[in-house]
């Protein structure tokens, strides 16, 4: 079975309604946006006053942690305030994480109630122990017995649940039977979702997070999947936890929550930033806007199901290419970085830019340049005499009125690096074989720009080319009648076109005007845009090249390409951080933490740091972090090396520096060199 109806547009998944207060989730409802309060619980009237100010910003659902029954019994006086002060419609969760007492005092005074299920009724031991089936057995029973009063309470108050599943957080029954992985998310959720159903409770729904976008994206896949085998029709709130702050924090929660609405899960969202929680919304809103205009009730003609397996990531096997000395593609390579400069008159002016130290450890591969008439052909060859490109390969664009014999000269002068990119259509066949033997006659590549029908088309002749100096892309995804209706899809049908022609040939991922879902032009809106095309393919395996043109400073353009590349685990170019978004629960102010401590080891390529405020969800939260720095109490941190905590209670002031002398410990640390003037 699938887990959507198509991967090629976005056709809603169907969902029984959700009742939270006034707020419907699921069924015909559009995304609903939430946020959380970051203040102690205890403080009523500095809770009300966020919660006041996220609902002012648009947050339609908002969460407030209830880590005790003292925290749960303060619920009821912010209710009443936040209702007196006009916000009666705007519903309040409770997120419960271990104390069922908490959860049952909660459910009295708010809409709904978050519980964790690696934290709820289970205390971790981190144990290695093997579970016999009625050792098992005995466990879902223990389980039932004390989340069965929860269940009911919300039943008979009809309050509303989410089963909210966090990577880190498994307990210790799932970690030593299915192991930190998707599936053993799946199956912690499936245990109480089988509860409720039967105390005939249905008014939940569920969340698959993750601080990595391709676990999150794939436990999500795989829930809905198996949800659908037992006719489970849940909603779905997504979030990539522990996402971090600015450009990377924005990044990581739109390629995880957006990759999944394109392929139409997902009914409610929270973008977890480590900053004031009222800039997520923003964020959030931009993120539903853009999926939202996508929707169809109902799939177009397309072909079946492509033949990439949605529940675990593989890379895509593609054949070697060889652009340089120093770059080429391949299974074991990372993607490549093309710019985009408008013309061959600003190359010079580009270069310059190019050079900056700035771009010392994330320098662009090739450099894109539209060539439309002879003339541009001619100015290109001066402009390649005189000025030293910083790229690997130089791409042109070519307008269809330049034939092999206009660029013979061209080619001839230049001792490989080019790459000629040009858009093909169905009935190119002659042409595309004109051009691929042109390149392969003196040394260069093509990229051949074609959407999936056109190479359906083209099928035979691709065959017959084989893989050899070429590259595919498509910078225009249309949809035809029977085509996409987003650029993802457009990119997976065609990399199935390539499949079924025996192409293994690599695939340059191009986010332009044409790519973009909306036309709104903020420096967000072609973040995100990256970040769902390019993102959501990355964490496909898919793409072997990557270029962000809608950017037009070709130094910024650069830097989103590598952040986005990070943000999907495809290429590390700078420090990986893993950052919890504050809550009530948090221990230090993790938004200045976050950023002091950014500005000591920024420098460190290929770390990764978490930085969380607490340690609520269990060290697996911190994933595959190389080092932690967590709170332990009030004033004192916990420093972790992986999932193991080697040093307890440094004083606050202290910690820093005791962080950075384990780094240097375990020989990961590198002096920074000096900035540049």
């Amino acid at each position: 079975m699938s887990y959507c109806v198509s991967r090629f547009q976005t056709v809603r998944r169907p969902t029984h309604e959700v009742r939270v207060g006034s707020v419907g989730v699921g069924g015909a409802h559009p995304i609903r946006l939430q946020s959380m309060t970051t203040s102690d619980t205890q403080d009523v009237a500095a809770t009300v006053r966020q919660s006041i100010a996220l609902a002012e910003v648009g947050c339609e659902i908002v969460r407030i942690t209830a880590p005790n029954v003292a925290a749960a019994k303060c619920l009821r006086e912010i209710r009443a305030q936040f209702t007196a002060a006009g916000f009666g419609a705007i519903p309040l969760v409770a997120d419960i994480h271990f104390l069922p007492g908490a959860a049952m005092e909660a459910v009295e005074h708010v809409e709904k109630i978050r519980v964790n299920p690696g934290n709820y009724a289970d205390k971790k031991k981190f144990a290695v122990r093997e579970y016999s089936d009625s050792d098992y057995a005995s466990e879902l029973q223990r389980l039932h017995d004390a989340f069965s009063p929860l269940v009911k309470r919300c039943r008979e108050l009809g309050r509303a649940m989410r089963i909210g599943t966090n990577h880190g957080s498994l307990s210790d029954r799932i970690m030593n039977r299915y192991g930190d992985t998707p599936l053993g998310m799946v199956e912690s959720a499936l245990e109480f979702l089988r509860i409720a159903r039967s105390h005939g409770y249905d008014q939940i729904m569920l969340s698959m997070k993750a601080s990595n976008p391709k676990v999150m994206i794939q436990a999500y896949r795989l829930l809905v999947e198996r949800m659908d085998r037992e006719e489970m029709h849940y909603p779905l709130h997504l979030g990539v936890t522990e996402a971090g702050d600015g450009e990377d924090g924005r990044i990581k929660s739109a390629i995880g929550i957006g990759s999944l609405l394109l392929d139409g899960l997902g009914d409610t969202i929270r973008v977890s930033l480590t900053e004031d929680s009222v800039y997520e919304i923003p964020v959030a809103r931009a993120i539903a806007d853009k999926a939202m205009s996508l929707w169809r009730e109902s799939p177009a003609a397309e072909p079946g199901t492509d033949a990439i397996d949605p529940y675990h990531f593989a890379k895509r096997e593609t054949a070697a290419l060889a652009l340089s000395e120093h770059c080429a593609t391949g299974p074991e390579l990372p993607p490549r970085v093309i710019v985009r400069v408008p013309s061959v008159a600003a190359i010079p002016a580009a270069a310059r830019e190019l050079a900056s130290p700035r771009l010392k450890d994330t320098p662009p591969e090739g450099l894109l340049v539209p060539v439309a008439t002879a003339g541009d052909l001619a100015a290109l060859c001066e402009v390649l005499v005189a000025t030293p490109l910083p790229v690997e390969f130089l791409a042109l664009e070519l307008a269809p009125a330049l034939t092999p014999d206009l660029l013979q000269p061209l080619l001839a002068m230049s001792r490989g690096r080019l790459v000629l990119v040009r858009r093909f259509v169905a009935t190119d066949a002659e042409t595309l074989s004109a051009f691929a033997a042109l390149v392969r006659q003196h040394g260069h590549f093509l990229a051949c720009d074609l959407g999936a029908e056109d190479a359906i088309a083209l099928a035979e002749t691709l065959r017959a080319l084989g893989n050899e100096r070429l590259i595919f892309t498509c910078s225009d995804p249309t949809p035809s009648a029977a085509g996409s209706a987003h650029s993802l899809g457009t990119y997976r049908r065609l990399v199935e076109a390539l499949r079924a022609a025996g192409s293994r040939a690599p695939v340059w991922i191009r986010n332009t005007a044409a790519t973009a879902i909306r036309g709104d032009n903020s420096f967000l809106s072609r973040l995100l845009e990256a970040s769902f095309l390019t993102g959501g393919l990355l964490c496909d395996g898919l793409g072997d090249f990557v270029s962000i043109e809608t950017e037009a400073d070709p130094v910024r353009a650069t830097k989103l390409a590598y952040n986005v590349l990070q943000g999907a685990g495809a290429r590390i170019s700078k420090t990986e951080f893993v950052a919890c978004p504050s809550c009530g629960r948090t221990l230090f102010d993790l938004q200045t933490t976050t950023q002091r401590i950014r500005a000591q080891t920024g420098h460190l390529k290929g770390v990764k740091l978490a930085i969380m405020g607490c340690i609520v969800n269990g060290p697996g939260e911190m994933a595959d972090a190389d080092f932690g720095y967590v709170g332990g109490a009030p004033g004192k941190i916990n420093l972790y090396v992986g999932k193991n905590c080697v040093q307890y209670n440094i004083p606050e002031r202290d910690a820093d520096a005791r962080l950075i002398a384990l780094i240097k410990e375990h020989g990961k640390w590198i002096e920074p060199e000096p900035a540049p003037a």
